[in-house]
């Protein structure tokens, strides 16, 4: 059998070796406290499964969805026009995606063609990423420092980079370094892509997990940013519908019809029932999104203090459900430090060199445990030595 040469390209996810490396320890009767994989463990609220469990019920549910419901697009429509102050057409301003990562996965299939160049973050959410390379594209990485504040910095493109670029992708709040992207910073992207000719796609999973201050806006309420992009919105996070795979793309007409007529000849649409329940999650009560977001605030104080008090520093990270942790100075790797913890302390956390280059000597860890369960994470470290 002869497959193909892109393959060469994906190794094994690191998400599957860490999950062999937690089976062999809980084969040997210990549970591993797992803080690797983004995998929320708060439920949707009572409103949202309600309209699920009615709509499964219906069976006239159960045809091709084909495309979006009408009042799938005009209550997405709604939503921004209330929660981010942005005015989008429902006609063709928006269209779903079976969760993010898939529209992450596709669009540059849309965008660019083979040899073209991405710029992409580093470090960066993988799929940022493999999506290009599944398209072809040459990549270019473009650094996050934490003296930067991990902020994208465009003066350190090169010019012909900059020139040969069709599309960049850009997070913020970020995963996996959590930082908070700057009204500066927005319209100094807008600048860059109108110079440039450059599509932007600004990932926008994480607006409601901002823990110190007013949840943040979007990319497309700063002006001129439906002129050069798009913005990917979930509901994964914010209404704890992982499982089920709602996201959006909204912005650009060119972009949003481009990505609607590849979708159309890769899918069949989102199932009805999970359109149903995703108009509940974003006309609805919202106090769901409150109680969410004080309970990865509540982790994440107890994470970042906890393990500080015991000699790993950890700043409390501004938003997100992620916590970016430098590794104890006496490690040489991520990797080597993450293998360390799962052996002597049963706790996994995902090394930084898997989001890229600029990880390396930084973890990941996901604020997707109870707070008892993180208080034996804690004690755990502490007994085991390693720090």
């Amino acid at each position: 059998m002869r497959f193909s040469k892109r393959m060469d390209y994906f190794g094994e996810s690191v998400f599957t070796t860490l999950l062999k490396m937690k089976q062999e320890k809980e084969a040997s009767g210990e549970k591993v406290i797992d803080f690797s994989i983004g995998a929320p463990n708060i439920p949707p609220a009572d409103h949202i499964l309600e309209a699920m469990k009615e709509a499964v019920l219906d069976k006239n549910n159960y045809i091709y969805a084909i495309s979006d419901l009408k009042e799938l697009d005009e209550a997405v429509s709604k939503w921004y026009a209330r929660r981010y102050g942005v005015d989008i057409d429902p006609g063709t301003e928006v269209v779903s995606l079976l969760g993010s990562q898939e529209g992450l996965a596709h669009i540059a299939l849309s965008i660019v063609d083979p040899g073209d160049v991405v710029l992409v973050p580093d470090p960066c959410y993988p799929v940022f990423a493999d999506g290009p390379v599944l398209a072809g594209a040459k990549l270019h990485y473009m650094p996050l420092r934490k003296e930067n504040n991990f902020i994208i910095d465009f003066a350190e493109i090169p010019e012909e980079t900059a020139k040969a670029a069709k599309l960049i992708v850009v997070s913020y709040p970020n995963n996996p370094t959590a930082a908070m992207g700057t009204p500066e910073f927005y319209r100094n992207l807008i600048d860059f892509a109108k110079k440039y000719d450059i599509i932007v796609l600004h990932d926008n999973a994480y607006s409601e997990l901002v823990f110190d201050r007013e949840p943040s806006g979007s990319f497309l309420s700063f002006e001129g940013a439906k002129e050069v992009g798009v913005e990917f919105n979930s509901l994964s996070k914010t209404y704890g519908m992982a499982g089920a795979r709602v996201g959006f793309c909204i912005g650009n007409v060119q972009v949003v019809e481009n990505l609607k007529r590849l979708k159309s000849n890769m899918d069949y649409g989102m199932f009805i029932p999970v359109q149903k329940a995703a108009i509940a999650a974003i006309t609805g009560p919202q106090e769901c999104v409150v109680t969410t977001r004080e309970a990865y605030r509540r982790r994440r104080d107890l994470l970042c203090d906890g393990f500080t008090r015991i000699g790993w520093a950890m700043e409390r990270c501004p938003a997100t459900m992620f916590v970016w942790a430098k590794i104890p100075d006496k490690y040489p790797s991520s990797q080597m430090f993450v293998e360390d913890l799962i052996q002597k302390a049963g706790v996994m956390v995902t090394p930084g060199s898997a989001f890229g280059p600029s990880g390396e000597g930084f973890v990941r860890m996901a604020l997707v445990q109870d707070e008892e369960d993180i208080r034996i994470a804690i004690e755990r470290v502490r007994d085991s030595g390693i720090l």
